[in-house]
């Protein structure tokens, strides 16, 4: 059982990040700010994902119909990310955002920084400080050298003393680097130095395939230790793909048990069946259900009902045929066309 840092609970629209509350997974959209009807489409593709908070870049004013647009459609909270511009601030939270992302450093003047402050506080609505090794201030590289993760965390600390400066304190903080080991020294760091919930990533993380891993390492790590409230997962790839990496990476270390666990051999010589694309349709076929199970796809009755007889349900290979097995019982053999579908069937009885 994995001991959580005990954080403070900062409320998000109709959910809480923080403090006793389940880790949610989010993700941003990536069509062009203007394009509100196209925006509305992709969240929503994402809120049926399992995306729990969305993000938009919010660049200009035009952007506010967006906001306005997105907050019509969706029920989870929408997250207007801002930078330098403090007007877009408020103007979003006119709209009902109900989060800002901004690093109140880059907003201008101290007058900006509490225009802000106060119009979330009389909303109720937080503010997530977004510090990545690319945004930390000159004077704090100067004094480390560098963006290393001493610099992160006390660029992040900064920041949150601009905001407790006008008694805000609904904070939320990310300390993002596209370096693994930075990336979790420095929330390692920042964890340590306050009690504000955190959102954790690893930016510019890269495509599908590189990002899932820096991200699975970089996330997992901190949330294997208690340290982590909320996950986004950066691919340069469909932000569906997100979601279901945040999840992927939430259950594998028991945090998530709201959908079934995948178990697979990785095939040898025994294996007679089309073991690849038979665990890759299940795989699929099981994003949508909802039960809290192991499924094992095994390529032969050696590592079958013996190695994964710990599994709720499983199928074992044979010669263009499987054994359907249940909690290391064999149920029936089935030929390999029939097989997903009688696994589905009893998938769908548990």
């Amino acid at each position: 059982m994995i001991e959580r840092r005990n954080s403070k609970k900062v409320k998000v629209g109709n959910i809480f990040i923080g403090g006793d509350s389940k880790i949610t997974v989010q993700s941003m959209l990536n069509i062009p700010a203007h394009d509100s009807d196209g925006n509305v489409r992709q969240a929503l593709e994402l809120e049926k994902a399992g995306c729990e908070i969305i993000r938009l870049a919010v660049p200009d004013m035009e952007t506010i119909a967006t906001v306005k647009a997105l907050k019509e459609a969706l029920t989870i909270p929408v997250v207007a990310d801002i930078h330098f511009d403090y007007k877009l601030a408020l103007a979003s939270l006119e709209a009902g955002v109900d989060k800002i992302r901004i690093n109140p450093g880059n907003i201008g003047k101290d007058e900006n920084v509490k225009a802000v402050a106060m119009a979330c506080r009389e909303r109720g609505v937080p503010i997530r400080i977004g510090v990545n090794s690319g945004s930390v201030e000159k004077e704090i590289l100067a004094k480390f050298g560098g963006p290393t993760p001493e610099a992160m965390a006390e660029s992040a600390m900064y920041h949150v003393r601009l905001l407790e400066k006008y008694d805000f304190d609904d904070i939320v903080i990310s300390i993002k680097s596209s370096n693994v080991s930075n990336m979790i020294a420095a929330y390692e760091k920042v964890a340590e130095m306050c009690n504000y919930p955190l959102h954790l990533g690893v930016t510019e993380a890269g495509t599908q395939r590189m990002g899932l891993i820096k991200s699975s390492i970089g996330i997992g790590s901190l949330l294997t230790r208690g340290i982590g409230d909320t996950i986004r997962v950066s691919l340069t790839a469909d932000p569906v793909q997100e979601i279901y990496a945040g999840y992927d990476i939430l259950k594998s270390i028991g945090l998530d048990n709201s959908s079934p666990k995948l178990v697979s051999c990785p095939t040898c010589g025994r294996t007679k069946i089309d073991l690849i694309g038979l665990a890759n349709e299940v795989e699929e076929r099981l994003r949508n259900v909802k039960k809290n199970i192991t499924v094992a796809v095994m390529g032969c009755v050696v590592n079958g009902p013996g190695e994964a007889r710990e599994a709720d349900i499983g199928i074992a290979g044979g010669d263009k045929s499987g054994l359907i097995f249940k909690k290391g019982e064999i149920l029936r053999k089935v030929s390999e066309d029939e097989i997903i579908d009688e696994l589905m069937k009893e998938i769908d009885m548990l």
